[in-house]
C-alpha cells in the first residue's frame, strides 16, 4: 500500500472518531437567533506567554484572562478575546470566519461558516477539509467568499447578516480591521499564527459556546500525540521543508508542524530547533539545512521537482534512505487548526509508525 494512500486512510478514521467524540461531548446549541453583543476596544492587543505548559514551546492553553467563564452551551457569556471583549446573548448559528485555520476550527466543532476568505494561492475550503467533513460538502460549496484574509470585503460580510465574526490579529492592520468588522456583526479577534493555534482553538470554542469540548479534542490529541511518541523507536531527528513562489524554508519548533512534531517529542535536527520565529529561508546552497532522518516537504501551487530537483537534494541523508516524504502542503504549512493537526500527527504516523 502507498504511502499516500495509508496516510490518506488513517486520517479518514482518525476523524471519523473524533468526530463522534466531540459529538457525544457537545453541548446542543441553542435555538438559531441572532446574537447581540457589546464590545469594547483596548488600546493595543494583549499578547500570550509561550510557557504556559513547561517543557513545552506551543501554548496549550488560552492566555490568563481570555475567554469566558460560562459553560458550554451557556448564554449569555462575554467573551475576552485580542481585541477586547465582547458579549453574546445567544448561540451563533451563522459565523463568518476570516481565515482558513478558523473555518478547520468550526467544522471541527460540528459549524459549517457561513462565509470565509482565502491567502495567496490557496482555496477557501483546502480540500483536506472536504475530505475530513464529506457529510459538510454540500453546505460547504454554499460557503460566501469574502475576498483576502487581510482585506476581506466588508460589504459582503454585511449581506450575510453573521451573529458572529472571528478574525486574527497576525499579518494585518488588526486594529481597523476590528473596528469594519465589529460595526457590522459581534466579533472576536485570536492571535493568529502556528505559534498559538491551540489558544486559537479553545478562544473560537468559547465564543461559540464549545469550550469544553474543545479541551477534550485537545486532551485527546495531545494523549494519542503522546502515545505515538512513545512507540517511535531509536530517537529519529524529523525536518520540514517548503517551497512556495521563490521561497525555499525549513520550519522551527514555533511553527504548526513543529508543535505537532513537539507533541510527539520527536527531536528535530540542530538547524532547526529555533523558537524565535516560525520558519528560516535558505537558498538551494544551504538546503543542507532541511536534513534529518525524515523530511517532510511540501510545495506549494508547484511541483513536487522544485525541491527534489535541487541539485543538493540526492545528497541528502533522508534522501539516500528514502526517508523524505511529500505531504499535503494545506495541511503542513499553509493552515494551522485542529483538524490540519491531526492531518499532519497521522503523516507522521504513517511514515515512523
Amino acid at each position: 500500500m502507498s504511502h499516500q494512500h495509508r496516510y490518506r486512510t488513517a486520517f479518514a478514521a482518525t476523524i471519523l472518531g473524533t468526530a463522534m467524540l466531540l459529538a457525544a461531548c457537545s453541548t446542543p446549541a441553542s435555538a438559531p437567533a441572532p446574537a447581540a453583543s457589546t464590545s469594547t476596544q483596548p488600546s493595543s492587543a494583549s499578547t500570550a506567554s509561550v510557557a504556559d505548559t513547561p517543557g513545552f514551546t506551543i501554548p496549550r492553553k488560552m492566555p490568563e484572562g481570555k475567554g469566558s467563564t460560562a459553560k458550554d452551551g451557556v448564554f449569555p457569556r462575554t467573551v475576552v478575546h485580542f481585541q477586547g471583549q465582547t458579549t453574546l446573548d445567544e448561540a451563533p448559528q451563522k459565523v463568518v470566519v476570516i481565515s482558513t485555520g478558523q473555518a478547520d476550527v468550526l467544522l471541527t466543532l460540528g459549524m459549517v461558516p457561513a462565509g470565509s476568505t482565502s491567502g495567496d494561492g490557496a482555496d477557501m475550503i483546502p480540500p483536506y477539509l472536504y475530505q475530513a467533513f464529506p457529510k459538510q460538502k454540500a453546505a460547504l460549496e454554499k460557503v460566501t467568499y469574502l475576498g483576502s484574509r487581510f482585506a476581506p470585503d466588508i460589504e459582503t460580510i454585511a449581506n450575510i447578516k453573521p451573529d458572529l465574526i472571528v478574525m486574527n490579529n497576525a499579518g494585518k492592520d488588526a486594529a481597523a480591521l476590528y473596528t469594519s468588522l465589529n460595526a457590522v456583526a459581534p466579533t472576536v479577534a485570536s492571535q493568529g499564527t502556528g505559534l498559538f493555534w491551540k489558544q486559537d482553538f479553545l478562544l473560537i470554542a468559547d465564543a461559540i459556546g464549545k469550550r469544553e469540548a474543545a479541551e477534550t479534542w485537545l486532551d485527546t490529541y495531545h494523549a494519542d500525540a503522546t502515545a505515538f511518541g512513545e512507540k517511535v523507536s531509536g530517537e529519529p531527528t524529523v525536518s520540514f521543508l517548503r517551497k512556495n513562489a521563490d521561497r525555499m524554508r525549513v520550519f522551527g519548533v514555533a511553527s504548526f508542524s513543529g508543535s505537532v512534531a513537539e507533541d510527539n517529542g520527536l527531536a528535530r535536527p540542530e538547524s532547526q530547533q529555533f523558537t524565535d520565529e516560525t520558519s528560516v529561508d535558505i537558498s538551494s546552497e544551504q538546503l543542507g539545512q532541511a536534513d534529518a532522518d525524515w523530511i517532510f516537504y511540501g510545495v506549494q501551487g508547484g511541483k513536487l521537482t522544485e525541491i527534489t530537483d535541487q541539485s543538493l537534494w540526492g545528497t541528502l541523508k533522508a534522501v539516500e534512505a528514502k526517508q523524505a516524504v511529500a505531504v499535503d502542503d494545506d495541511i503542513f504549512y499553509l493552515n494551522v487548526g485542529p483538524t490540519a493537526a491531526r492531518g499532519v500527527l497521522s503523516a507522521l504516523q504513517d511514515a515512523l509508525g
